[in-house]
């Protein structure tokens, strides 16, 4: 068994340091190379690439200098949590939804009537009893005049507050984590593939053959030439482009019904076929085919006349939203029923130290997972009342939030390999089951602006998948747990504090309005536009809701007894739940291209062949992956527009 060291702990540092500018600039400024984004940040795999070939110098050089594997995935997950925190994990979502609403409150939109009498003072960058376009928040959109300093002060007392609830989340995750892991892990041995590749590179018996391997350099080619060429496609617009985008749409008649098929694009990214190319054939089938089965659902609701409306802020329609939800529900269920014994187990560890149940081996105690979870839940509930949200809907919010959501897009990455975590609904959607959400009142409406914007809309980046992720690999070296529990702690408020600053410096000098739309203009207001009916009382109650949420339900089950019940059923229901969601859209055609390439070599070759195939899909999410990081630094370097890549 090996320990943590004061050496991996500085270089992890020393990585952060370098993950947060990198991810800040290319989110913010470059704008179409979301680099941080996935829940397998592009801009981990191509800093780790050069980390670990030049650790295999450094040690050939003088071994004592270098990292040993144990080393090196301290490092991994430490950049691993500086990558999502400085994107949409945290920063992307955090300070722009503290002052976009007074930036863009107008006469028109009346949102100086309907909000600010029920913002408490702390919760946001400004004052809620002050005029639209305050100073401060003016600066953070159109930049510093010259000679102007940066207005931290109006900053302090809102980011010290909202810190608190960052404190209970990520708390509640890192518990999560600890209780999940050896369900997921020991019990299940779910695949964890985005994972695979990290642990390929890092691990000493198998970086050699690896990185040796033709096939891997040949897959890393594929992805380096095209994205080579697209960049100097837009640097020089001779040079042809070489196009991973086409919208099946285009290709349908214009008329009725198949033009009422929901947006349908056809991306190709080559990291996720790699990573798609790991998972069970059952799921990979399911993942694209109940994609497709949405648009299917499309096209036989406008034969009978349905057009129901899109769920609110999710690129989908109320009908599939709300059979999402219904999903959720029942897998959770689901997945409570297969862990109960070990659910038991921590239950009785954490309240009776049961001598029996053996946690020395956990990132953390059970004891201290079990009531450290909820404590993280009821602080996370107690901030949310004192914001301003009713008791009901604090719990409500959280509850859905920690244990439904999180845990279903958990076991999306760590079952499904997906690289993206967006779900189909929020927290404040169950209500409408049974009312319209005038039912909720304007504090609690004006209070989700904020709290969902900054952690229950957009999933990506989710750190419970990090944490995760982090502990299989640590499992892969022989890391014990506890080290990766301190590096995990140390590197969040790292991570914060550096992605924190340049989250505040570069609009301020750069202006926020010529940014990246998605973080200042987008998801920090899309709440405020969305609850402006319910404020108003003029939102309607939509039969939709309940009446698909009981078909989601009745079909989720059906799909989790058949999974159980015979072998040879080819569909799972994790495929269902995420049917809807961005993540889907983005990704179901790489799941195609993957299922067709390991259906055909497993009939062709088996097992053998479908093993030395690996390093090749392994290699064209090394190439895909290492491009975009090329690509960021040479951008920045140049101020050059770099190419676009098919994940966002």
């Amino acid at each position: 068994m090996r320990s943590i060291s004061f050496k991996a702990i500085l270089v992890g540092l020393a990585g952060i340091c370098v993950v947060c500018p990198i991810v800040a600039w290319a989110v913010l400024v470059i704008q179409h190379i979301q680099i941080g984004i996935l829940q397998f940040p592009p801009v981990l795999i191509g800093l780790f690439t050069f980390l670990v070939l030049g650790n295999l110098v450094v040690r050939r050089v003088c071994r004592s200098l270098g990292l040993n594997s144990a080393e090196i995935v301290i490092v991994y997950s430490m950049m691993l949590i500086a990558a999502m925190i400085s994107s949409r994990g945290l920063m992307d979502k955090w300070f722009g939804t503290l002052v976009a609403v007074n930036y863009y409150t107008t006469p028109e939109n009346e949102w100086r009537a309907l909000y600010y009498p029920y913002l408490k003072p702390w919760i946001v960058a400004f004052d809620p009893t002050g005029p639209e376009k305050q100073p401060a928040v003016q600066a953070f959109y159109e930049g510093l005049r010259d000679g102007q300093a940066l207005p931290l002060r109006v900053w302090l007392t809102p980011i010290a507050a909202w810190s608190v609830l960052v404190f209970f989340t990520f708390g509640g995750f890192l518990c999560l984590a600890a209780i999940l892991r050896k369900q997921w892990v020991d019990n299940e041995r779910l695949p964890f593939a985005l994972v695979q590749l990290p642990l390929e590179m890092v691990r000493e018996d198998t970086a050699g053959p690896f990185i040796r391997n033709k096939l891997t350099w040949i897959g890393f080619a594929i992805p380096a030439a095209v994205f080579t060429i697209n960049g100097l496609h837009i640097i020089y617009p001779a040079v042809p482009e070489l196009s991973l985008s086409r919208t099946l749409n285009d290709f349908l008649p214009s008329l009725r019904p198949w033009s009422d098929i929901s947006w349908t694009p056809a991306l190709l990214s080559f990291a996720a076929v790699g990573f798609s190319y790991l998972l069970p054939t059952d799921l990979v089938f399911s993942l694209w085919f109940f994609f497709l089965f949405t648009r299917v659902q499309d096209l036989v609701g406008s034969l009978f006349g349905l057009q129901p409306e899109p769920m609110s802020l999710y690129p989908t329609r109320i009908v599939q939203g709300y059979q999402v939800m219904g999903a959720y529900f029942v897998l959770v269920f689901y997945l409570v029923r297969m862990s109960w014994p070990h659910l038991r187990a921590v239950a009785r560890k954490a309240i009776y130290d049961d001598p029996t149940v053996d946690d020395s081996k956990e990132m953390m105690p059970y004891r201290l997972a079990f009531f450290g979870l909820i404590l993280s839940f009821i602080g996370s509930v107690a901030w949310c009342r004192l914001a301003g949200m009713t008791l009901w809907m604090a719990v409500l919010q959280m509850f859905v939030y920690l244990f439904i959501v999180a845990v279903v897009m958990a076991r999306s990455v760590s079952e499904g390999g997906l690289l993206m975590t967006e779900t189909s609904f929020r927290p404040m959607d169950v209500v409408a089951l049974v009312s319209s959400r005038t039912v909720l009142g304007p504090a609690n409406l004006t209070v989700l602006c904020l709290v969902d914007a900054v952690f229950a809309r957009d999933l990506r980046g989710l750190l419970l998948t990090g944490f995760l992720d982090g502990l299989r690999m640590g499992d892969g070296v022989r890391l014990p747990r506890r080290s990766l529990l301190w590096a995990f702690v140390i590197a969040i408020p790292a991570a914060i504090l550096a992605a924190g600053a340049l989250h505040l410096w570069i609009p301020y000098q750069r202006g926020g309005v010529t940014l990246y739309s998605y973080v200042y203009s987008a998801n920090s207001i899309w709440g405020f536009q969305q609850n402006a009916a319910a404020m108003r009382g003029v939102d309607h109650y939509n039969w939709l809701a309940p009446t698909f949420f009981i078909v989601g339900v009745v079909f989720t089950a059906f799909l989790a007894f058949m999974r159980s019940s015979f072998v040879w059923w080819p569909f799972h229901p994790l495929g269902y739940a995420v049917s809807a969601s961005w993540t889907m859209i983005v990704f179901w055609f790489p799941c195609l291209i993957a299922w067709c390439a390991k259906g055909l070599i497993l009939r062709w070759g088996g097992m053998r062949l479908y093993a030395q195939a690996r390093p090749f899909f392994l290699g064209l999410v090394l190439g895909e992956f290492s491009s975009s990081v090329v690509w960021s630094v040479f951008s920045f370097i140049t101020k050059s527009p770099a190419p676009p890549f098919p994940w966002w």
